[in-house]
């Protein structure tokens, strides 16, 4: 198996019939401004109107549905990150960079998979999709790094230098409440594709 089938696999929500789509819409939304700890299966099936046998039925377990949660928000934030990278008008990397913001589910307490990690123990299912999604934001960096015109001369490096700016920035808008570090970081970033660029074009 491949690196990147490895991590389809991972990162690939579970068909849902619409039920089990109520139910995961109503856990992603109380593990998100709760954590998952905090919020049991009684509560998520009071909220969604369904059983608690009926939730058990669709997913299994309470770790299933945490896996789903991640899965979906994942998914649902990539789409709209390749979007805005496939139309964006300067930098599709700063693009990506917004996408830690911007047309994304809720960010107002951090990032869902950093603080999933800090709930979660490293053999849990859900721990994997964490990894998995870490993994291809990274992959990505470094992929649009690599196809950019100007040539950086280490795109990998540079790509892990963007990718903890992002994830410090996202990490403290949880913590904050605020813009005021993303924007610092994103600022950061400019700077750093900035000389990068022109150095790689410099040194050619």
């Amino acid at each position: 198996m491949t690196r990147q089938e490895d991590l389809d696999g991972a990162l690939r929500p579970p068909e849902l019939t619409p039920g089990a789509r109520r139910i995961l819409e109503v856990a992603s939304e109380l593990f998100y401004r709760h954590g998952i700890h905090a919020v049991g299966v009684d509560a998520i099936a009071a909220t969604s109107g369904i059983t608690k046998r009926t939730l058990y039925d669709r997913f299994g377990s309470k770790d299933r549905l945490v896996a789903a949660y991640l899965q979906a928000r994942h998914q649902l934030w990539w789409n709209r990150m390749e979007h805005r990278v496939s139309t964006a008008s300067q930098s599709p990397v700063l693009a990506l960079f917004d996408s830690y913001i911007e047309d994304s589910e809720s960010t107002e307490r951090g990032c869902a998979f950093l603080n999933a990690a800090a709930e979660l123990p490293d053999d849990h299912p859900g721990y994997r999709v964490i990894q998995a999604h870490k993994r291809a934001v990274l992959d990505r960096l470094v992929e649009l790094l690599d196809s950019d015109p100007s040539e950086f001369r280490d795109a990998g490096s540079t790509a892990r230098e963007v990718y903890l700016l992002m994830e410090g920035a996202v990490a403290h808008r949880g913590i904050d409440g605020d813009d005021r570090l993303f924007r610092s970081a994103r600022e950061m970033t400019e700077r750093l594709l900035r000389e990068r660029r022109t150095s790689a074009t410099t040194d050619s």
